[in-house]
Formats: structure tokens, C-alpha cells, sequence
């Protein structure tokens, strides 16, 4: 039973609520109720959360020895000797059987971007989160793939471009927002822990995120009112708002209150983070289904 807690531990199914960015399609085209469309996209969701869990133990296998000399990492279940390393690449060959199969029933396409997640994950922790600005490059192209892999399940009428290149932005500024607090929390002995933050500074990193959190809400503001998916009434606008306070709570999370280091934590902890999520589903949800 121990091992088992430690395989589903490092697993990290805190990590899998990122997978809803699938339902985008679903959602954003407006067949939320559509029964089968919902259904195929909720299985999409859980084979890419089953190929992301490999992901994550194959990485931990490979970065155990860093990992070890990490003052947070050191505790993860392989690094800590918890969970036995055979085990975990195992379990991750065990999940690319089950969930490559059921990709391609569920959608080629579907399948094929599934496998593209996987490969362009497994040169990132192999190789690529070690190169500064492409390490987080890697990560908002993995956003991206999830919003496509979602219009693959279904037949999408009316799915706005758009929001590719307002995923790409949003990915990005989280991304930055990321490699900046763990620049802050490791303080002088960052490279040290994850090398490839010698290749960032405070200032640098600073500079990006106003770059792409400026652009996120110029490209989102433009998609409320010109993309031609959306009610002529331009309601989609009552939505900004939303972005706005949740960008800017980000920004004070990341550089008044030191965190941000682990994103997916502070969407579990942060409330009124929460809350503004919440009230943007909401928003969306009328603009797109009642009014």
C-alpha cells in the first residue's frame, strides 16, 4: 500500500486539472451540451492525464540524483527511495499502453497530437528544460496541444483560432511567473537546484512578463469582440474583467507575496484566484448558453 501512495504521489494528479484546457473546444464552440461531443472530450481529458502522469515518472527517474539535492524535490517518492525506480518505469510504460490505444479510438488525430505531447515532454526533460526561454516554449506549446487535441474529438462549428494565441500567451506568462519565483524562493543557489535558471535573471524575467501579460490581455480584449464565433451583442466583453484581476492577483502572488514557484498549488489554495476562475466559467457560460 505504501508503494502504491507513492506511485499515485508521483503521478502528481495535482498536475491533471491543466488537462482541462481539452474541454476548450467543447466549450468555446458552443456544445457544452452536446452530449456526445461532452463525453469524447471528458475521455480526451483522461487519456492526456494518464500520458502526462508518465511524463512525470519518467522525468523523476531521470532528474533523481538533482532532485536529491533539491530542498523541496528531495521529499518526491522516487527521489526519497519510496517509490523503487523499476516501479516507476513500470507504471509509465503500463499507462503509454493503456492510453495510446485509447487515444486513437477516441480520434487519428487526436492520437497523433497525443503523441506529439509526448515526445516534445520527453525532449523537455531530457534536454530542454535546460535551455533558457525554450524550456518555457515547451511548456506553453504543451497548452496549446491540449486546446488542438480537444478539436480533434469533435466537430467543431464555430471554435475561434483565436484562443490558440490567447492559450499561448497565458502559457507563457504563467510559465515566466514560474521560472521567477523559483529564481526568488532558491535565492543565489538556484542554478544549483535547476540549471537552467542561470540562464535567467529577476530584471530579464520581469521584462518578459510584462511583455506577454500585456499581450495576453490585448489579444484576449480583441477576441471578445472580433472573433466571429461570438453573440453580435459583444457580451463576450463582460468577461475581461475576469482576465484582468486574474492576471493582475498572479502578478501580486509571483512578486509581492515570493510564490508561485508550483502554479497548479496556487489555483488549489489561492481563493480569490479561485474565485475569479470560477465567475469567468460563470461569465463564459452565460455569454455562450443563455444569453
Amino acid at each position: 500500500m505504501t508503494i502504491l501512495k507513492a506511485l499515485i504521489k508521483s503521478m502528481r494528479l495535482r498536475q491533471w486539472p491543466k488537462n482541462l484546457f481539452i474541454l476548450a473546444a467543447v466549450i468555446f464552440d458552443g456544445q457544452l451540451f452536446n452530449r456526445a461531443s461532452l463525453l469524447v472530450s471528458i475521455a480526451g481529458v483522461l487519456v492526456f492525464c494518464l500520458i502526462s502522469s508518465s511524463v512525470y515518472l519518467i522525468n523523476d527517474v531521470k532528474d533523481i540524483e538533482s532532485d536529491r539535492q533539491h530542498p523541496v524535490k528531495k521529499n518526491r517518492p522516487i527521489a526519497s527511495g519510496k517509490l523503487p525506480v523499476q516501479v516507476a518505469i513500470t507504471a509509465a510504460v503500463v499507462l503509454l499502453v493503456i492510453s495510446f490505444p485509447a487515444a486513437y479510438l477516441l480520434s487519428p488525430g487526436f492520437a497523433i497530437i497525443s503523441g506529439i505531447y509526448f515526445l516534445i515532454n520527453l525532449a523537455y526533460s531530457f534536454h530542454l528544460k535546460h535551455v533558457p526561454l525554450i524550456d518555457v516554449l515547451i511548456i506553453a506549446a504543451g497548452f496549446v496541444l491540449r486546446v488542438a487535441a480537444g478539436v480533434t474529438l469533435i466537430a467543431v462549428q464555430r471554435f475561434s483560432p483565436w484562443m490558440y494565441v490567447v492559450t499561448t500567451l497565458l502559457a507563457l506568462f504563467i510559465g515566466f511567473g514560474k521560472r521567477r519565483a523559483e529564481l526568488t524562493q532558491l535565492s543565489i543557489d538556484a542554478n544549483n537546484h535547476r540549471r537552467v535558471l542561470d540562464g535567467y535573471s529577476i530584471p530579464f524575467l520581469d521584462q518578459l512578463i510584462t511583455i506577454v501579460s500585456s499581450s495576453t490581455i490585448l489579444t484576449y480584449s480583441l477576441y471578445t469582440f472580433s472573433a466571429p464565433n461570438l453573440p453580435e451583442n459583444h457580451s463576450m466583453m463582460l468577461t475581461i474583467p475576469f482576465v484582468l484581476y486574474g492576471i493582475f492577483r498572479y502578478l501580486y502572488l509571483i512578486q509581492i507575496k515570493g510564490e508561485g514557484g508550483a502554479p497548479e498549488e496556487l489555483v488549489l489554495t489561492d481563493r480569490p484566484l479561485q474565485a475569479t476562475i470560477l465567475l469567468f466559467g460563470l461569465a463564459v457560460f452565460l455569454v455562450f448558453y443563455v444569453f
